[in-house]
């Protein structure tokens, strides 16, 4: 899960909500507007795939050579090169890219792990022909713009008929996260519809590395406001589970 970390993340004057390239390097970084909110974990490292992931493999809807966009520490694109598939995966950070390339090495794996711009996958180097895109957590880090130029700038690198899974807030977080662009239905399937059908469009639960008082921490509850803190729930490993779509479209 990552964003654009450049000075194009501000939106009406304010700072994007994370630092992602301070936040892979380590440091303690401000979440969401907050900056009283502060810290120096990774809220969606797993050290393991994503479970939708897992899920969307099982079920045989994932085909390579698979892109993934915003790839973070890497699990899932290694996860994914485990199973056979042929992968490469992007990250605007750095630092990301780094740690993900010492993970590949350390595990014997193939995946081609690259620093790109995801509003510019063409111009950065980004090759062609995939059949599968994997978006987990990424869409919501763009503002409305770079949305646009990301989804159809997918199309320059996929194959015809390419399938684009993507897991992302729903707007209930709204409330709690600074987003830079909507996340309703509605809003997502307007930034879609140009280049993408939507074949599946369900509400998820999309897990963290987070324990719920470290989650409460970050995104502290306005009293009185339980419809708020119902939002979130709890696995059985203990970690915080956050409201997410999952979309699966096919490129027309």
């Amino acid at each position: 899960m990552t964003d654009l970390h450049t000075a194009h993340d501000r939106q009406d004057g304010q700072e994007p909500a994370l630092d992602f390239e301070a936040m892979y390097q380590g440091r303690e970084v401000a979440f969401g507007a907050d900056e009283g909110h502060r810290t120096d974990v990774i809220p969606w490292q797993l050290d393991a795939p994503q479970p939708l992931v897992v899920e969307l493999e099982a079920a045989g809807e994932i085909t390579g050579p698979v892109l993934e966009c915003g790839c973070g520490l890497g699990d899932n694109a290694l996860f994914l090169a485990g199973r056979g598939h042929e992968v490469t995966a992007f990250d605007a950070a750095p630092s990301a890219i780094e740690r993900c390339r010492a993970k590949a090495v350390a595990a014997g794996s193939p995946v081609t792990f690259m620093v790109a711009d995801a509003t510019e996958l063409h111009a950065s180097g980004v090759p062609g022909g995939f059949r599968t895109v994997v978006d987990s957590a990424m869409l919501h880090c763009l503002d409305a713009d770079q949305r646009r130029a990301y989804l159809a700038g997918l199309r320059q690198v996929c194959a015809p008929g390419a399938t684009l899974h993507v897991l992302c807030f729903r707007g209930e977080l709204a409330a709690q996260l600074q987003m830079p662009a909507a996340t309703d239905e509605r809003s997502l399937r307007e930034a879609l519809r140009d280049d993408w059908t939507i074949r599946r469009m369900e509400p998820r639960h999309y897990a963290t590395g987070l324990t719920e008082q470290e989650w409460q921490k970050l995104a502290p509850v306005v009293p009185g406001d339980s419809e708020q803190r119902d939002l979130v729930t709890v696995d059985e490993n203990g970690r915080v589970l956050l409201p997410f779509w999952q979309i699966t479209a096919e490129l027309t």
